[in-house]
Protein backbone atom coordinates (compact mmCIF):
# COMPACT_ATOMS: atom_id res chain seq x y z
CA UNK A 1 0.00 0.00 0.00
CA UNK A 2 1.15 3.28 -0.37
CA UNK A 3 -0.22 6.53 0.96
CA UNK A 4 0.02 9.82 -0.88
CA UNK A 5 -0.47 13.49 1.00
CA UNK A 6 -0.35 16.66 -0.07
CA UNK A 7 0.29 19.55 2.17
CA UNK A 8 -1.36 22.37 1.61
CA UNK A 9 -1.87 25.90 2.97
CA UNK A 10 -5.20 25.38 4.36
CA UNK A 11 -5.80 21.90 3.62
CA UNK A 12 -3.86 18.55 3.67
CA UNK A 13 -4.86 15.73 1.14
CA UNK A 14 -4.26 11.98 1.72
CA UNK A 15 -4.97 9.07 -0.30
CA UNK A 16 -4.32 5.20 0.07
CA UNK A 17 -3.28 3.46 -3.41
CA UNK A 18 -3.36 -0.63 -3.59
CA UNK A 19 -1.12 -0.61 -7.00
CA UNK A 20 -3.02 2.31 -9.13
CA UNK A 21 -6.39 1.95 -7.57
CA UNK A 22 -6.95 4.66 -5.03
CA UNK A 23 -8.86 3.37 -2.25
CA UNK A 24 -10.07 6.26 -0.58
CA UNK A 25 -8.99 9.49 0.03
CA UNK A 26 -9.96 12.72 2.69
CA UNK A 27 -8.75 16.24 3.80
CA UNK A 28 -8.18 17.97 7.50
CA UNK A 29 -7.48 20.98 8.23
CA UNK A 30 -3.45 22.39 7.79
CA UNK A 31 -2.13 23.50 11.32
CA UNK A 32 1.03 24.57 11.66
CA UNK A 33 0.78 23.48 15.59
CA UNK A 34 0.50 20.28 15.01
CA UNK A 35 3.09 17.59 16.04
CA UNK A 36 4.24 14.29 14.14
CA UNK A 37 2.32 12.42 16.86
CA UNK A 38 -0.94 13.82 16.28
CA UNK A 39 -0.66 13.41 12.21
CA UNK A 40 0.61 9.90 13.32
CA UNK A 41 -2.80 9.60 15.17
CA UNK A 42 -5.34 11.22 11.96
CA UNK A 43 -3.31 8.80 9.54
CA UNK A 44 -4.15 5.63 11.58
CA UNK A 45 -7.55 6.49 12.18
CA UNK A 46 -7.87 6.65 8.45
CA UNK A 47 -6.06 3.95 7.49
CA UNK A 48 -8.30 2.03 10.14
CA UNK A 49 -11.37 3.13 8.64
CA UNK A 50 -9.85 1.66 5.13
CA UNK A 51 -9.51 -1.52 6.67
CA UNK A 52 -5.51 -1.05 5.69
CA UNK A 53 -3.15 -1.88 8.81
CA UNK A 54 0.23 0.07 9.27
CA UNK A 55 2.90 -3.13 8.31
CA UNK A 56 0.22 -3.01 4.70
CA UNK A 57 1.99 0.21 4.06
CA UNK A 58 5.29 0.00 2.15
CA UNK A 59 6.06 3.51 0.87
CA UNK A 60 4.94 7.22 1.53
CA UNK A 61 4.95 10.23 -0.76
CA UNK A 62 4.60 13.70 -0.09
CA UNK A 63 4.43 17.12 -1.14
CA UNK A 64 4.55 20.16 1.12
CA UNK A 65 4.31 24.02 1.04
CA UNK A 66 3.91 24.50 4.16
CA UNK A 67 7.76 24.22 5.44
CA UNK A 68 7.32 24.58 8.70
CA UNK A 69 5.28 20.91 9.35
CA UNK A 70 7.91 19.23 7.03
CA UNK A 71 9.73 17.88 10.20
CA UNK A 72 6.65 16.63 11.47
CA UNK A 73 5.68 14.48 8.85
CA UNK A 74 9.11 12.88 8.49
CA UNK A 75 8.92 12.47 12.19
CA UNK A 76 5.60 10.65 11.55
CA UNK A 77 6.22 8.27 8.80
CA UNK A 78 9.69 7.57 10.58
CA UNK A 79 7.84 6.78 14.06
CA UNK A 80 4.88 5.00 13.19
CA UNK A 81 5.84 3.32 9.93
CA UNK A 82 9.08 3.01 9.97
CA UNK A 83 9.39 4.93 6.56
CA UNK A 84 11.99 7.09 4.67
CA UNK A 85 8.82 9.24 2.76
CA UNK A 86 9.82 10.41 -0.67
CA UNK A 87 9.51 14.21 -0.03
CA UNK A 88 8.60 15.92 -3.91
CA UNK A 89 11.07 18.41 -4.17
CA UNK A 90 14.63 19.15 -6.18
CA UNK A 91 16.35 15.93 -6.58
CA UNK A 92 13.29 13.91 -7.28
CA UNK A 93 12.66 12.30 -10.58
CA UNK A 94 9.29 13.71 -11.67
CA UNK A 95 9.53 12.67 -15.52
CA UNK A 96 8.67 16.60 -16.07
CA UNK A 97 11.11 19.08 -17.29
CA UNK A 98 10.27 22.50 -15.18
CA UNK A 99 10.92 25.17 -18.10
CA UNK A 100 10.84 28.47 -15.68
CA UNK A 101 13.08 30.95 -14.58
CA UNK A 102 13.94 29.21 -10.68
CA UNK A 103 12.37 25.81 -11.17
CA UNK A 104 12.99 25.16 -6.93
CA UNK A 105 10.58 27.88 -6.46
CA UNK A 106 7.59 25.73 -8.23
CA UNK A 107 5.36 24.09 -5.94
CA UNK A 108 5.45 20.59 -5.36
CA UNK A 109 1.68 20.07 -5.58
CA UNK A 110 1.96 21.92 -8.86
CA UNK A 111 4.49 19.42 -10.32
CA UNK A 112 2.10 16.53 -9.21
CA UNK A 113 -1.08 17.85 -10.31
CA UNK A 114 0.47 18.17 -13.71
CA UNK A 115 2.59 14.96 -13.40
CA UNK A 116 -0.69 13.13 -13.55
CA UNK A 117 -2.93 15.43 -15.83
CA UNK A 118 -0.49 14.98 -18.04
CA UNK A 119 -0.55 11.11 -18.27
CA UNK A 120 -4.34 11.30 -17.99
CA UNK A 121 -4.98 13.85 -20.78
CA UNK A 122 -2.31 14.91 -22.42
CA UNK A 123 -0.09 12.05 -23.05
CA UNK A 124 -0.81 10.56 -27.24
CA UNK A 125 -1.90 6.90 -27.41
CA UNK A 126 -3.05 4.51 -30.31
CA UNK A 127 -6.46 6.94 -30.17
CA UNK A 128 -4.47 10.40 -30.50
CA UNK A 129 -1.39 12.28 -30.13
CA UNK A 130 0.14 13.94 -27.54
CA UNK A 131 -1.58 17.87 -26.59
CA UNK A 132 -1.00 20.21 -23.83
CA UNK A 133 -2.82 20.67 -21.01
CA UNK A 134 -4.02 23.63 -18.74
CA UNK A 135 -4.68 22.37 -14.72
CA UNK A 136 -6.47 24.58 -12.93
CA UNK A 137 -6.36 24.18 -8.81
CA UNK A 138 -8.66 25.45 -7.07
CA UNK A 139 -6.94 25.42 -3.55
CA UNK A 140 -5.98 28.54 -1.16
CA UNK A 141 -4.78 30.27 -4.39
CA UNK A 142 -6.30 29.31 -7.66
CA UNK A 143 -3.44 28.11 -9.86
CA UNK A 144 -3.43 27.76 -14.03
CA UNK A 145 -0.17 25.27 -14.70
CA UNK A 146 0.99 25.32 -18.03
CA UNK A 147 1.85 21.75 -19.15
CA UNK A 148 3.57 21.68 -22.93
CA UNK A 149 2.65 18.53 -25.86
CA UNK A 150 5.88 17.46 -25.10
CA UNK A 151 5.18 16.99 -21.00
CA UNK A 152 7.18 20.00 -20.14
CA UNK A 153 5.79 22.52 -16.83
CA UNK A 154 5.60 26.03 -18.88
CA UNK A 155 4.63 27.85 -15.71
CA UNK A 156 1.67 29.11 -13.71
CA UNK A 157 -0.75 31.79 -13.60
CA UNK A 158 -1.59 32.32 -9.71
CA UNK A 159 -4.85 33.83 -9.17
CA UNK A 160 -6.44 34.54 -4.97
CA UNK A 161 -8.68 31.66 -4.66
CA UNK A 162 -11.86 32.31 -3.48
CA UNK A 163 -12.07 31.71 -0.14
CA UNK A 164 -9.69 34.45 0.30
CA UNK A 165 -11.39 36.80 -1.75
CA UNK A 166 -14.71 36.14 0.54
CA UNK A 167 -12.63 36.84 3.16
CA UNK A 168 -10.91 39.58 2.30
CA UNK A 169 -13.88 41.54 1.43
CA UNK A 170 -15.41 40.38 5.18
CA UNK A 171 -12.53 41.49 7.00
CA UNK A 172 -12.21 44.94 5.20
CA UNK A 173 -15.72 45.87 4.96
CA UNK A 174 -16.42 47.56 7.76
CA UNK A 175 -20.64 47.08 6.52
CA UNK A 176 -20.13 43.66 4.83
CA UNK A 177 -20.88 40.00 6.32
CA UNK A 178 -19.27 36.82 5.76
CA UNK A 179 -21.07 34.61 3.23
CA UNK A 180 -21.33 31.39 1.83
CA UNK A 181 -19.45 31.31 -1.69
CA UNK A 182 -22.63 30.07 -4.27
CA UNK A 183 -23.86 31.45 -6.94
CA UNK A 184 -26.80 33.75 -7.15
CA UNK A 185 -30.35 33.52 -9.24
CA UNK A 186 -29.15 36.93 -10.59
CA UNK A 187 -26.37 39.16 -11.13
CA UNK A 188 -28.38 42.29 -9.69
CA UNK A 189 -28.70 41.29 -6.20
CA UNK A 190 -31.51 42.39 -4.01
CA UNK A 191 -29.65 42.61 -0.79
CA UNK A 192 -25.96 42.80 0.66
CA UNK A 193 -25.58 39.44 0.30
CA UNK A 194 -26.84 38.51 -2.82
CA UNK A 195 -24.74 41.49 -4.15
CA UNK A 196 -21.70 40.02 -2.66
CA UNK A 197 -22.11 36.47 -3.68
CA UNK A 198 -22.69 37.85 -7.67
CA UNK A 199 -19.68 39.75 -7.25
CA UNK A 200 -17.70 36.56 -5.69
CA UNK A 201 -18.73 33.99 -7.94
CA UNK A 202 -19.98 35.24 -11.08
CA UNK A 203 -16.83 37.82 -11.10
CA UNK A 204 -14.57 35.03 -10.08
CA UNK A 205 -16.05 32.51 -12.66
CA UNK A 206 -14.99 35.73 -15.27
CA UNK A 207 -11.41 35.85 -14.00
CA UNK A 208 -11.14 31.86 -14.18
CA UNK A 209 -12.87 31.64 -18.30
CA UNK A 210 -10.70 35.20 -18.91
CA UNK A 211 -7.44 33.14 -17.64
CA UNK A 212 -8.48 30.02 -19.33
CA UNK A 213 -8.78 31.69 -23.10
CA UNK A 214 -5.66 33.31 -22.74
CA UNK A 215 -3.67 30.78 -21.88
CA UNK A 216 -5.19 28.03 -23.93
CA UNK A 217 -4.38 30.75 -27.28
CA UNK A 218 -0.76 30.48 -25.77
CA UNK A 219 -0.64 26.96 -25.22
CA UNK A 220 -2.58 26.07 -28.27
CA UNK A 221 -6.45 26.04 -28.91
CA UNK A 222 -6.41 21.80 -28.24
CA UNK A 223 -4.83 22.09 -24.78
CA UNK A 224 -7.12 19.94 -22.50
CA UNK A 225 -8.62 22.05 -19.20
CA UNK A 226 -8.40 19.72 -16.37
CA UNK A 227 -9.80 21.45 -12.88
CA UNK A 228 -9.01 19.99 -9.32
CA UNK A 229 -9.31 21.54 -6.12
CA UNK A 230 -11.45 21.81 -3.13
CA UNK A 231 -13.68 24.20 -5.03
CA UNK A 232 -13.32 23.10 -8.48
CA UNK A 233 -17.12 21.48 -8.58
CA UNK A 234 -18.69 25.16 -7.60
CA UNK A 235 -16.95 26.51 -11.10
CA UNK A 236 -16.79 23.63 -13.55
CA UNK A 237 -20.41 23.32 -13.21
CA UNK A 238 -20.85 26.90 -14.56
CA UNK A 239 -18.36 26.60 -17.31
CA UNK A 240 -17.75 24.79 -20.85
CA UNK A 241 -14.38 25.45 -20.65
CA UNK A 242 -13.24 23.38 -18.36
CA UNK A 243 -13.26 19.76 -20.00
CA UNK A 244 -12.72 17.40 -16.99
CA UNK A 245 -12.78 17.53 -13.10
CA UNK A 246 -10.19 15.29 -11.34
CA UNK A 247 -10.56 15.69 -7.65
CA UNK A 248 -7.52 13.41 -6.74
CA UNK A 249 -5.53 14.71 -9.29
CA UNK A 250 -2.57 15.85 -6.78
CA UNK A 251 -2.29 12.23 -5.10
CA UNK A 252 -2.86 10.58 -8.36
CA UNK A 253 0.40 12.42 -9.53
CA UNK A 254 2.44 11.53 -6.26
CA UNK A 255 1.67 8.40 -7.13
CA UNK A 256 3.10 8.68 -10.33
CA UNK A 257 6.03 10.66 -9.06
CA UNK A 258 6.94 7.56 -6.56
CA UNK A 259 6.81 4.90 -9.20
CA UNK A 260 9.37 7.17 -11.21
CA UNK A 261 11.79 7.07 -8.30
CA UNK A 262 12.36 3.32 -7.98
CA UNK A 263 10.77 2.76 -4.41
Amino acid sequence: MLICIDVGNTQVVMGVFDGEKLLGSFRFSTEQSRTGDEIGIVVKSFLGELGVGQDQVGGIVISSVVPPLDYEYLHMCRKYFGIEPVMVGPGIKTGMPIRTDNPREVGADLIAGSVAAYEFYGRGNGERHSRPVLVVDFGTATTFGAVSADGEYLGVAIAPGMKISADAMFRHGAKLPRVDIAFPRSAIGKNTIQSMQAGLTLGYLGLVEKLIIKIKSELGQDAFVAATGGLAGLISDKTSLIDDLHENLVIEGLRIIYGRNGD
